[in-house]
């Protein structure tokens, strides 16, 4: 618990049982359970934030990769038609020549 041990913890309790006056122990332990309270909430809206980020990406993921393939397929008829528009034109162009 932030680097405290046992024994350090205890010493402390014991300074503030010394220190502080015993009427004011009720103010005391409504200070510290707001501030466990306020730590508590603070804590618990940054796993729910991390949580709704991850799922964000885990959903984002698939698409990714759809518009990904999609986008290499698209691509990859593209360069094959052109490639056999280039490789016919020249066959005719061939035949064209051997004809004259």
């Amino acid at each position: 618990m932030f680097g405290i041990s046992g024994p350090e913890f205890l010493v402390i309790i014991l300074v503030a049982v010394l220190v502080v006056p015993s009427r004011c122990w009720p103010d005391v332990a409504r200070f510290v359970a707001r501030i466990v309270r306020f730590v508590r909430n603070v804590i618990w809206r940054i796993t729910d934030a991390s949580e709704k980020i991850k799922t964000q990406i885990d959903l984002e993921k698939p698409i990714d990769e759809l518009i990904k393939t999609t986008t290499d397929d698209i691509l990859s008829d593209f360069s094959t038609k052109r490639k056999q528009t280039k490789t016919v034109q020249t066959k005719k162009k061939k035949t064209a020549g051997r004809k004259k």
